[in-house]
């Protein structure tokens, strides 16, 4: 196989298991995420009198990584340096988890408000995967993805999901490290090899690049195309429907 090969959308009729990052791939709670970030660091940011919060910080700080390490990084970004605390610390308390727990609060109350289905075309996507057998797993950084998945009614398709429920306890760092998918291909007991890790955040398609694995589809949901080749997709699309007619053929297609 060469480099040329790998890059394209064909090798995915050669790979046995699709792991899906959650939120702005398989639904739109990329949206939720940033309208409850918003809602946290807007006013937040106003009161140290530093830039104002904006949508290109999410994508920059926040998009694909563990809430804490989103809190940090956007943090660093304006200076401002908080203790650490505690995963336990309330909304209220102005440390790094005390303001993790805040968004994660805003983001169930927004969820709540406006629910969420699935995109039709990675609905679209999943069901064409599994129908030609492949394995599929969600790989979220999100503590909320069980949530997110029974909201959407898309719960019972996955056999396998990596959370950061699942990350805390077993002590897997969070993306562009790769630790989250391999753990979901081992539950598989497969190879990274075998895999395709499908990815909307720069961090996402990094991890999938840090492990080696079959293949990286970036989705464009707004981090751009350029960058998510930059960081480690080898295919770009806006719509996972595209992809479709490169999956393996289910197997009633040879009878």
């Amino acid at each position: 196989m060469t480099s040329s090969d790998r890059r394209t959308p064909a090798r995915l009729a050669d790979m046995r298991a699709l792991l899906f990052d959650l939120d702005g791939v398989l639904t739109p709670t990329a949206d939720v995420h940033m309208r409850a970030w918003s809602r946290l660091f807007t006013p937040y940011l106003e009161q140290h009198g530093v830039a104002p919060y904006t949508e290109q910080d999410y994508f920059d700080s926040i998009d694909g990584k563990p809430r804490y390490d989103g809190v940090r990084s956007l943090l660093e970004s304006r200076g401002i340096d908080l203790p650490e605390g505690s995963p336990d610390d309330g909304p209220d308390q102005d440390t790094v988890c005390g303001l993790g727990n805040r968004k994660n609060a805003e983001f169930t109350a927004e969820l709540a408000e406006h629910g969420v289905e699935p995109y039709p075309g990675s609905l679209r996507f999943l069901v064409a995967a599994t129908d030609a057998g492949m394995s599929v797993a969600v790989v979220s950084s999100s503590a909320n993805a069980v949530q997110v998945l029974r909201t959407a009614g898309i719960f019972e398709r996955f056999p396998v999901i990596v959370d950061g429920v699942v990350a805390r306890e077993d002590g897997l760092p969070g993306k562009p490290a790769p630790d989250t998918y391999l753990d979901a291909a081992s539950r598989f007991g497969l190879t990274a090899a075998e895999c395709v890790v499908v990815e909307d955040a720069t961090s996402g398609v990094a991890a999938g690049r840090n492990g080696a694995f079959g293949l990286v589809i970036g989705v464009d949901r707004g981090a751009g195309a350029d960058d998510l080749r930059a960081n480690g997709a080898d295919v770009v699309v806006t719509d996972l429907a595209e992809l479709v007619p490169d999956l393996p053929r289910p197997a009633t297609a040879e009878l």
